[in-house]
């Protein structure tokens, strides 16, 4: 049963090993049983689903996962912390850590070996430098995942489940929402947490879609477009796109526009993911 959910356990973890808390890795440590929980809970945890948690820490969610699932494979970063998490998950018959960079390890092979290749589900408190990195990776990754429950930065969160028309609105937004639904699952303030981070956090549950809700000729060359739309997001969605080095002219994205029905001047956070993948089916047309 997990102990770790209070300060006062998480304490005694980090006094009885002398525990130098890490900036570099981003960790903060969750202390506050509620929040855990309904993540877990969130995530849809059962006795029947892999898990794959991204830097455990010193194991508080990897013991409540570890409750209500069949296996969990953590992924751990920072080796000081691998004897700490032998200790915390000693109980645990069904916890596997691995010593390795999320973004250097073989997710692939850890799916086939743990789980014969079927989906698996990613539950992890992510450090709030590399965010992005981790998500584009497990997104991009065509892996067999069912669903990614993680907690991040506040504003992260936002971004994620933002609509067009807004200044939040981005590249993020379009990749989480071109291959999962997002759902906004509770707001964490900084008490949750030792050390305390300068700002909220939030859990947010992404459900992986079978099939992408656009249709797209290439669907890399569609985030292409994308990107430079975003890249200088004061130009306009033409000036973006004609500077992304993409061999498009500026005088193609207006006739592509103008095809579409919108203002040549519009900028690229006015457009939906169903006008993107329009106007990048269009302009794939000029360049193959």
């Amino acid at each position: 049963m997990a102990t770790l959910g209070c300060a006062s356990e998480t304490k005694k973890v980090i006094e009885k090993y002398n525990l130098s808390i890490q900036k570099k890795f981003g960790q903060n440590f969750l202390i506050d049983d509620s929040v855990l929980s309904k993540t877990v809970e969130a995530a849809g945890v059962t006795k029947e689903d892999t898990v794959l948690e991204i830097g455990p820490g010193i194991g508080t969610m990897t013991q409540y996962i570890a409750d209500s699932a069949g296996k969990v494979i953590a992924v751990e970063i920072d080796r000081m912390l691998i004897p700490i998490l032998e200790d915390t998950l000693s109980s645990y018959d069904n916890v596997k850590v691995i010593n390795q960079d999320i973004l250097k390890v073989d997710i692939e092979k850890i799916v086939q070996e743990e789980n014969g290749g079927r989906p698996i589900k990613v539950v992890a408190n992510l450090p709030y430098y590399i965010t992005t990195p981790i998500l584009m990776r497990l997104l991009e990754s065509e892996l067999p995942i069912e669903s990614i429950t993680v907690m991040v930065q506040k504003e992260v969160a936002d971004r994620m489940a933002e609509k067009p028309g807004s200044k939040d609105y981005g590249a993020l937004s379009l990749a989480v929402q071109y291959y999962t639904n997002p759902t906004m699952v509770q707001i964490v303030p900084p008490s949750c947490f030792i050390p305390q981070p300068g700002v909220d956090s939030a859990v947010i549950h992404l459900a992986c879609h079978k099939e992408a809700p656009v249709k797209t000729v290439d669907s890399k060359f569609m985030f292409a477009i994308i990107r430079g739309a975003f890249a200088q997001r004061r130009k306009t969605l033409s000036n973006g796109i004609t500077n992304a080095n993409l061999g498009i002219t500026r005088d193609q994205v207006v006739l592509c526009l103008e095809k579409m029905g919108l203002d040549p001047s519009i900028r690229g956070e006015k457009l939906s993911l169903e006008e993107f993948a329009t106007i990048s089916n269009l302009l794939y047309e000029f360049t193959h």
